[in-house]
């Protein structure tokens, strides 16, 4: 298969794993380029010398191209574009900031680089800085997410409309079909969080895993607006910020029942109660535990499938 996506990045496949926090080491970004698609490092939870590391071993364990995904909010972040210029990281995703802050520095190192948004605002902001690509993410996905709660099948064809550089759709995709959707709405490819968090490669915690399979609908629900928004399983900590809300909290109370290192406890230590698990809707519809390379072969052969049956109607 060959589109715009597929051509920017050099992989067979319009599928790019997300950067997640806690799930996305070098395990799973190889396994996922090995198998065709885009894997991301997610540097959001890593220290600027374990970024290295996973540079470094995910170099080792594909020849395929994969990028890092870079939370723009990170303390340390110079610290962390410096060993990606370093060990010529050749795809840069960037989120939860200003693009044009990073995009010229990265560019002028033959760095490809995509933002992420949530808006056709931000979008048309991200394509004015410069950026190869932008991922719309919908107010279905996992983790921090937009304040607007557009959904993916309003916020594609938005964004489409508006912007002329390649458009990746993210937000509840798990699925070959769910990707021909997006793929019809005007995406030229998809990025995949929440079915990746329930891979064999993914570093997550097994318990957290288990409990993304478990999900059913209306098991996930987006919170805490006054810090960042954050979509997360229902569980004992999230009954807390609930609470929380009853008696009026201020968001400095909210910050610190938040506390530090909780989605670490969470997600990568596997504390389901008072833990953040952060996941996205499209966990009621996942079912199982499978490598990487699965799931990357069942979503085209889905993918193909889903568009011969609409020709066939």
């Amino acid at each position: 298969m060959s589109n715009r996506i597929t051509q920017l990045f050099g992989i067979k496949y319009p599928i790019i794993q997300a950067g997640m926090i806690w799930a996305s080491g070098w395990k799973l970004a190889s396994a996922v380029s090995n198998a065709g698609g885009l894997g991301l490092i997610g540097a959001g939870s890593m220290y600027p010398e374990v970024l290295r590391e996973h540079i470094q071993k995910c170099k080792e364990a594909t020849s395929k191209p994969f990028g890092v995904n870079v939370p723009m909010l990170y303390p340390d972040i110079d610290k962390l574009m410096e060993i990606i210029v370093e060990l010529e990281v050749p795809i840069v995703f960037t989120s939860a900031g200003n693009p044009a802050t990073w995009t010229s520095f990265l560019k002028e190192k033959g760095i490809k680089v995509v933002h992420v948004v949530s808006s056709v605002k931000f979008a048309l902001k991200a394509q004015q800085a410069g950026v190869d690509a932008v991922v719309a993410e919908g107010f279905e996905a996992g983790g921090h997410n937009g304040r607007d709660e557009t959904t993916t099948l309003a916020l594609i064809p938005a964004v489409r409309e508006q912007i002329q550089i390649p458009l990746i759709a993210a937000g509840g995709i798990a699925t070959g079909r769910s990707m021909l959707a997006t793929m019809v709405l005007g995406a030229d490819g998809v990025q995949v969080g929440t079915r990746f968090v329930a891979s064999d490669e993914a570093s997550s915690h097994i318990r957290f895993k288990e409990r993304v399979v478990a999900a059913k609908e209306g098991d996930t629900q987006l919170t805490l607006k006054e810090l960042a928004p954050v979509r997360m399983l229902k569980n004992e900590f999230f009954e807390q910020v609930q609470e929380a809300y009853r008696r009026c909290a201020t968001p400095d109370e909210l910050r610190e029942l938040l506390g530090r290192a909780r989605a670490k406890r969470g997600m990568f230590e596997g504390d389901l109660e008072e833990g953040e698990l952060e996941i996205g809707q499209v966990s009621a519809v996942i079912h199982d535990i499978k490598p990487a390379a699965q799931i990357v072969e069942e979503m085209m052969e889905e993918y193909q499938s889903a568009i011969q049956t609409l020709i066939q109607k």
